[in-house]
């Protein structure tokens, strides 16, 4: 049965609002399929605005792969920002795609990719308006699964009761795996419902189902242990890994946007995973092992892409796009192809010691010079032996000097403030830092118009991280620490003009810190603060930390604990914790020696040109590291005759 476009009665809406372009779809390399020719239909929404959601790569790869099989329609949707929400209300106007205007409630799989556990009031919102009951075990049989995605996804324990299904790691194999099962169940007929359709998904191992288990506490309120509660349903769940990213050359037609957006260019991801071994960063972690896409896979996207686009500059994507093992012949290879074209490429934050000239020049050969941006995260030697970043400041100083002397004039320096161990005296080394790259940049470039732009986030201890133990710094203290770094780095009257400072306060990062470390108890605070208004908490003009604090001391007094509890808390070898029962591949002893070695301030090495350290990942997932290089050229692009 065909489903209608709500957009007659939304179209009414559009003038009273902000921003109405983004509501209105028709992007170019967008898709609408005929409903009634697909049995399945997939809603997917990355839950905050359009401007932010479009160019998330998950969700356009996942859109591109589903819309390339027979008989599967996918759909996408975002967040409606405060002033369209009351009108839809008012109206009785559902959520809706973008692509033809459905309502949400009429898809079989709404999928959800958090990249940050503040999207999760988005998401209740988005149900409400779609009228898809808040809480699972409300849904009936029409209701669409719910289904997780995301590195957020890896602890879908705060979310546990909103969602019917959660799948950690890569989604492309998955949600066609997924497709497979809804599809056979509902050429069945849906036998025993909704629940024989979870069941179905749950026996893979793969998609992990909330309602299949139960939480047992211990008096003091930590978890005795996560069991399911009914048989044929896996202890643990595994994450799903792509090993071969070249057999996955999405997305092959990039969206291009109707109105703006946070990223205006053609991205791709060149490989995924990392195995530096930094403490602190969950992305590293949870993405291993190292899979390279090779020269001649990255040449032809970016060839197809570009043509399908019309996009001037290339995002060349990873979590350290210089640590390719054949990034200089990718750089050369591009900026010589694209010379006439004068397109521009980019990497996301260079590693200081994976910085050279040569490397920094091709990429800006074709496009603006504009500054460069590194990321010691920690501020003290000590501190980023704590955090296992292995850079020196001389090894920091000899970098910024090579760019300064090069032509540069910005760099942008990137830290952590509220890492385990750290001190007031870690955090006012960086104002010393600071001070040594404009002091090395003026005396290399000859000038006195170098910048040095400091920015500061506040750390926040994730699942699946050596520092998922680790107490969370407050809010106050976090606060206090970085007023006396700005108070110095003001105070410099021979190099503060030249130091820009921005950061942020600690208030996002304990709220951060009790969703990415909570468990299904942090529910009850997630809809209280949905109930009272809270909406794109990632957005500080909306984020309220006095709403959340309030929501969470009522709803937490139940269980008799409060936020202290689920931030500051340091935890023990021995407690089991919230994602424990959801295996990232990385062995739980490995990780606590990890975080020994971090409290002695021990260095490990990169497993790729090292041997193996063990942590479990290859074994445990059956994979391996893909690593070059392979010693072909980009793809030749053809001689057109005139």
């Amino acid at each position: 049965m065909s489903v209608e476009s709500v957009f007659p009665q939304l179209e009414a809406l559009l003038p009273h609002v902000q921003k109405p372009i983004q509501y209105v779809g028709g992007e170019l390399n967008s898709t609408v399929k005929p409903w009634d020719e697909c049995d399945v239909h997939w809603a997917l929404m990355y839950p905050d605005a359009y401007e932010v959601g479009l160019p998330n790569q998950g969700v356009m790869i996942l859109y591109e792969v589903l819309n390339e099989r027979d008989g599967v329609l996918a759909e996408r949707t975002y967040s409606v920002w405060p002033d369209l929400e009351a009108l839809m209300r008012e109206h009785g106007v559902p959520q809706f795609t973008v692509d033809s205007h459905r309502p949400v409630k009429a898809f079989d799989v709404f999928g959800l990719s958090f990249s940050t556990e503040l999207g999760y009031t988005n998401m209740l919102t988005a149900l409400d308006l779609a009228g898809i009951p808040l809480e699972a075990k409300d849904r009936g049989l029409d209701d669409p699964i719910v289904l997780a995605g995301g590195h957020a996804a890896f602890n879908p324990e705060p979310i546990a009761d909103f969602i019917d299904a959660a799948v950690i790691g890569d989604g492309e194999q998955a949600v066609l795996d997924i497709t497979d099962i809804v599809r056979q169940w509902k050429a069945e007929g849906r036998p025993g419902g909704r629940e024989e359709v979870l069941f179905r998904l749950s026996k893979t191992g793969n998609v992990y189902i909330p309602r299949f288990y139960d939480v047992e506490y211990l008096a003091d309120g930590r978890i005795a242990r996560v069991v399911p509660n009914r048989s044929g349903v896996p202890w643990r769940v595994s994450k799903h890994t792509v090993m071969d990213l070249d057999e996955w050359p999405y997305p092959k037609q990039p969206l291009v946007p109707l109105a703006e957006t946070v990223h205006e260019r053609m991205s791709v991801e060149i490989f995924r995973g990392c195995t530096r071994g930094c403490r602190f960063c969950q992305a590293g972690m949870i993405t291993r092992p190292v899979r390279e896409r090779s020269i001649t896979g990255i040449g032809e996207m970016v060839d197809k892409g570009l043509k399908a686009t019309g996009f001037e500059e290339v995002g060349l994507l990873s979590l350290s796009s210089a640590d390719h093992s054949e990034i200089g012949e990718i750089a050369k290879g591009l900026a010589d192809r694209y010379t006439e074209d004068k397109i521009g490429l980019s990497l996301p934050s260079t590693r200081v010691d994976a910085f050279n000239v040569d490397l920094a020049n091709e990429l800006t050969r074709n496009g603006r010079r504009s500054g460069l941006t590194f990321a010691p995260e920690g501020g003290s030697e000590r501190m980023r032996k704590v955090i296992n970043k292995m850079v020196s400041e001389d090894d920091l100083i000899r970098t910024v000097a090579t760019a300064y002397g090069n032509g540069w004039r910005q760099v942008k320096l990137y830290f952590m403030c509220g890492l385990p161990t750290e001190t007031d005296e870690d955090v006012l080394q960086i104002a010393d830092m600071a001070a040594n790259v404009i002091a090395k940049g003026r005396q290399v470039s000859g000038a006195n118009d170098i910048r040095c732009t400091v920015s500061i986030g506040g750390f926040v201890p994730k699942p699946h991280t050596p520092f998922q133990w680790a107490p969370q710094l407050s809010a106050e203290e976090t606060d206090a620490r970085l007023e006396k770094l700005r108070d110095k780095i003001r105070g410099d009257k021979k190099y503060g003009r030249s130091i820009g400072f921005r950061y942020h306060d600690g208030k996002p990062g304990i709220v951060e810190g009790l969703l990415s470390r909570g468990d299904r108890r942090v529910g009850a605070v997630i809809r209280a603060v949905y109930e009272d208004g809270g909406r794109f908490d990632g957005w500080r003009e909306h984020f309220s930390y006095d709403r959340w604090m309030a929501c969470a001391a009522k709803s937490l007094a139940e269980f008799d604990l409060d936020v202290d509890w689920y931030t500051t808390r340091e935890r023990t070898y021995e407690e089991v914790l919230p994602w424990d029962h959801l295996d990232s591949g990385l062995d739980k002893d490995w990780l606590w020696e990890d975080w020994q070695d971090a409290l002695d301030e021990t260095e490990v090495d990169d497993c790729r040109w090292t041997p193996c350290f063990d942590c479990g990942v290859c074994p445990a997932m059956d994979t391996h590291i893909q690593v070059g290089p392979t010693g072909k050229k980009l793809l030749p692009l053809s001689v057109v005759n005139k």
